[in-house]
């Protein structure tokens, strides 16, 4: 019997059972009377409402200049938000279930009326912060006032007091974010509906001071307007640095309103973007004509990209804006080539247009063209002759210049 239980002996010592203490009905404990401590101070600072919201606003007022305004325009309607928000706030102390919903709601209500005002939202967060502090500041004084052994307990419920200024100041965080950016989209909705206004000619000049100021500059400025072919590029990327310029993004052309210093024309970079650049206009007022004419720069730009200032293309300009009777004049006086071999003809057009761009010297063309001058000069005789036009007559040298340059733009736009 003895080795039985000496064999079924282990021979680790068998750890003993150790009873865990018993906290909860203590922690419990603590916690009741907390709460009852809690509820008697909060029924004695709704019953100062009053008094505490006037400490309150005077703590804000001292604490927040950027408050100052908001108080001054409406000291009671502020007033009377800083009491609702008290109100709530010890209110939640009370019952925080009755009164969860109303608190947040009047939370919400104050941060977006504060952004509306343009109240800035950490002087917002500062005000809240400084509320609760006050209101806890409240409940240990009245509690130190009136049991001073119980004010040992209110530590038990400090963590619960400051969660819920936390929780509102998000709360007042985020509605002044959803209202401030609902203000800043109408903004500039504004902007963009004045603008494309503004670009189309069709703006009130009772709406001009208001379009000035939406867009920071002069309503009597002097402008170009910049046409930038949507697929290229980021805009702007051509201006210099330093110019005062408003970009409104279009479907497919971009447009900027460039403000033009007194003596001088806006200095464009180069870029592998297509750009058109209007004249000079004077006063917003003029911005719709300017902005025609930064279109009709932009269809004379190249495919492979460039900067055409109208005012240096005004031939060509002419021919684009009515590409009717641009047809119908290159029809007139290339339209005899028609009946010889393409390559020929192209080959006479290609030499008149080198000559034409050297100034008339047949020389020059040559080289451009890597031919022998005579050979520039027997092709222009031949296409004098084809087309009954003198290139020594400078009313057919204006009529053969034109027809070309419709020529080219022209298949160049279809």
């Amino acid at each position: 019997m003895q080795r039985a239980l000496r064999h079924r002996t282990p021979n680790r010592p068998v750890p003993a059972v150790v009873p865990q203490p018993r906290t909860r009905p203590v922690r419990s404990l603590i916690d009741a009377e907390a709460i009852t401590v809690l509820h008697r101070a909060a029924r004695v600072l709704l019953e100062d409402l009053p008094e505490l919201t006037d400490r309150l606003l005077a703590l804000v007022q001292d604490q927040e200049p950027s408050y100052r305004a908001a108080v001054a325009g409406d000291p009671v309607a502020v007033w009377q938000e800083m009491h609702r928000s008290l109100r709530h706030s010890v209110g939640s102390l009370l019952d925080p279930r009755g009164s969860r919903d109303a608190a947040r709601r009047c939370s919400w209500k104050i941060g977006a009326t504060r952004a509306e005002q343009g109240v800035p939202l950490d002087a917002l967060l500062h005000a809240f912060r400084l509320g609760g502090s006050l209101v806890w500041q409240r409940l240990v004084e009245e509690t130190q006032r009136t049991a001073p052994e119980d004010v040992r307990l209110l530590v038990h419920v400090a963590s619960d007091i400051w969660n819920f200024v936390d929780e509102h100041c998000t709360l007042v965080a985020d509605a002044y974010r959803q209202v401030e950016r609902q203000l800043a989209w109408q903004r500039e909705n504004r902007v963009r509906v004045l603008v494309a206004a503004l670009l189309e000619g069709s703006s009130r000049i009772a709406d001009l001071p208001d379009t000035a100021e939406a867009l920071g500059l002069p309503e009597q400025g002097r402008y170009v307007v910049l046409a930038v072919d949507g697929g290229s590029g980021a805009p702007g990327a051509g201006l210099a640095a330093g110019v005062r310029v408003h970009w409104h993004t279009g479907v497919e052309v971009d447009y900027g309103i460039v403000l033009v210093p007194e003596g001088e024309l806006p200095q464009l970079s180069p870029t592998d973007g297509r750009i058109g650049v209007s004249g000079v206009v004077d006063g917003l007022a003029a911005v719709g004509d300017a902005r025609g004419q930064a279109d009709l720069a932009l269809s004379l730009c190249a495919a492979q990209g460039g900067v055409v200032r109208l005012a240096e293309q005004l031939p060509a300009a002419l021919v684009v804006s009515s590409p009717d009777l641009a047809g119908a004049l290159a029809e007139q006086v290339l339209g005899a080539l028609s009946a010889i071999d393409p390559a020929d003809r192209e080959v006479l057009l290609d030499t008149v247009a080198a000559w034409l761009a050297c100034d008339g010297s047949a020389q020059r063309a040559g080289e451009r063209l890597y031919c022998h001058r005579n050979t520039v000069l027997n092709r222009m005789r031949r296409f004098e002759q084809l087309t009954g036009r003198s290139l020594a007559r400078p009313s057919d040298v204006v009529e053969v210049s034109l027809a070309l340059t419709a020529r080219r733009l022209l298949r160049h736009t279809d």
